[in-house]
């Protein structure tokens, strides 16, 4: 398995939560980007976090920060742009990002093992992860080879829509199962702290 650097997105501007940083959302009893870096960084060469503003937020982390340098908050694309980009300018040898939300708390323990074996098991460029018949295009494991072509369809098309990127390329889609809940489980609302606190009592 190819050494990945793990890039955790949090350039987003969290509408539905009123501008607030869902990275810092405590559930069970710390915020989310501790719990998601715990999980990640065990399976990664390295963790960097992708967020745009005044870095010094997060400075308890421990975590590079990144922002984009796209102009305008241009999505998620902009933050693997941005990933890849810190990647190849520091780390020659590694070939890989795996990119995740940093909304999402309960991200499996064998992510980045199992993107990589079905990617290489079907010869694919882009190894996605999919639970519930919805494939998570954010939640991926990339080449940084894609750099140049992601910064044109950024720049030049304006693309902002993550499937519309990888769609171009051969990829793969890893099924998790929700049971007893969705590893891919996200908080984008109020109401979903509350469930997700009711999932961390069973992790």
């Amino acid at each position: 398995m190819r050494e990945a650097y793990g890039i955790i997105l949090a350039g987003g501007q969290a509408r539905r939560l009123g501008g607030v940083d869902k990275a810092l959302i405590a559930v069970g009893g710390e915020p989310i980007l501790t719990r998601l870096a715990r999980r990640l960084g065990d399976q990664c060469a390295g963790l960097a976090l992708n967020a745009n503003g005044d870095a010094a937020r997060f400075a308890g982390f421990g975590l590079e920060v990144v922002a984009d340098d796209i102009a305008g908050f241009a999505g998620p694309l902009a933050g693997v742009l941005a990933g890849m980009d810190y990647v190849a300018a520091n780390f020659e040898r590694i070939s890989d990002i795996v990119t995740v939300p940093a909304d999402t708390p309960f991200i499996p323990r064998d992510l980045v093992a199992r993107l990589s074996k079905a990617r290489a098991a079907a010869g694919a460029d882009i190894a996605v992860a999919r639970s519930g018949e919805r494939d998570h295009h954010a939640i991926a494991l990339w080449p940084v080879t894609l750099r140049g072509e992601l910064r044109r369809a950024l720049v030049e098309e304006e693309l902002r829509k993550v499937a519309a990127f990888t769609e171009r390329f051969k990829h793969v889609a890893v099924e998790w199962p929700t049971e007893p809940y969705d590893p891919f489980f996200n908080v984008n609302r109020p109401e979903d702290v509350e469930r997700g606190e009711a999932v961390a009592a069973q992790t």
